[in-house]
């Protein structure tokens, strides 16, 4: 890549992520500039060369499915806002024609299709854009190095308020992976096992017990939005909380000016990769295995469910390709 350049993007997937979250974090980012979109929707597409060309007039071109745009345009990277069925194909298609590639959360549908994405030379980086979140931040620069530690993760959201074109995944599937990546991103610790007690369409409930203590998990797609930390040492003293949304936080986010958090998160994340692709280390970019250890502790969870709620070992072999 050109150094005195800005990175080329793709957009692959014109969905509500890329509407809502990514055309305007790549409107705003330094160091990165989108240059394609892809999607199968003429509408939606058109929609998002629209929202982005007020200020890139005519730089943003459109094509029907990925396989067309890595055919016809250079880019220096693509970003999968696409179905999770659709990532394993995409990624490797991307990185057969040199071009690297970030994923959106979840990476795959399953762990096998975490471990192939995985498996591909270079691997894809993965898209948990809440490390870049400053309040999630702030609760990890206050984590003690060493010791054990209970920590309660809970995100809550409205699916019908968002209004996914295509996707409908369970709540395990939509949200899980956000949580239990912030579990093992937080604290430096891997998931060693996982007990469910609920695992539905709309709600999840697991218990993560990791190398640094108990991680409690708690997702709901039928709720007011809602994202709360709660972490606390083996005494139960609060070390770092962290509550955004809720009633109040509904009322406040309506009248609330300047750039959404998810905005803002997904911007420092695309800088991220600019730099990364400018050959800079990224500490904080979710990698493929990252992917494969969380999609490993989902596969636990379904698994406990399966077994009326028995503690289940995440798989121990998480970098095998299937």
């Amino acid at each position: 890549m050109n150094t005195t350049a800005a990175a080329r993007i793709g957009l692959i997937g014109c969905g509500r992520l890329a509407a809502l979250g990514y055309v305007p974090a790549l409107r705003r980012a330094v160091g990165v500039e989108l240059v394609a979109v892809a999607d199968p929707d003429h509408r939606r597409r058109a929609e998002v060369v629209a929202a982005h060309g007020d200020l890139r007039a005519g730089r943003v071109m459109a094509f029907p499915s990925a396989a067309a745009l890595l055919d016809t345009i250079a880019v220096d990277a693509v970003s999968l806002a696409t179905p999770a069925h659709l990532h394993v194909a995409d990624a490797a298609r991307a990185v057969a024609a040199g071009v690297d590639v970030l994923v959106e959360k979840p990476p795959a549908e399953g762990l096998g299709g975490a471990r192939a994405l995985a498996a591909l030379e270079p691997a894809p980086w993965v898209g948990f854009n809440r490390r870049f979140d400053p309040g999630v931040r702030a609760v990890r620069d206050v984590v003690p190095p060493t010791g054990d530690l209970d920590l309660t993760l809970a995100i809550s959201y409205r699916r019908r308020s968002w209004r996914a074109h295509v996707a409908h995944d369970d709540a395990l599937l939509d949200l899980g992976p956000h949580l239990v990546d912030q579990a093992r991103w937080l604290t430096g610790a891997d998931v060693v096992s996982v007990t469910a007690s609920v695992v539905t369409h709309e709600r999840a409930a697991l218990e993560l017990h990791t190398t640094r203590g108990l991680v409690r998990v708690f997702a709901r797609a039928d709720g007011v939005h809602r994202e709360c930390i709660d972490l606390r040492d083996v005494d139960g003293h609060v070390v770092a909380r962290h509550l955004v949304g809720g009633p109040v936080g509904a009322v406040r986010g309506r009248v609330q000016r300047g750039p959404h958090p998810l905005v803002l998160s997904l911007t420092a994340q695309v800088e991220a990769l600019g730099r990364a692709l400018d050959g800079s280390v990224e500490a904080d970019l979710g990698t493929a295995l990252d992917g494969v250890a969380v999609m490993g502790a989902l596969h636990a969870a379904r698994a406990s469910v399966a077994a009326g709620g028995e503690d289940v070992t995440v798989p121990p072999d998480l970098t095998a390709p299937t």
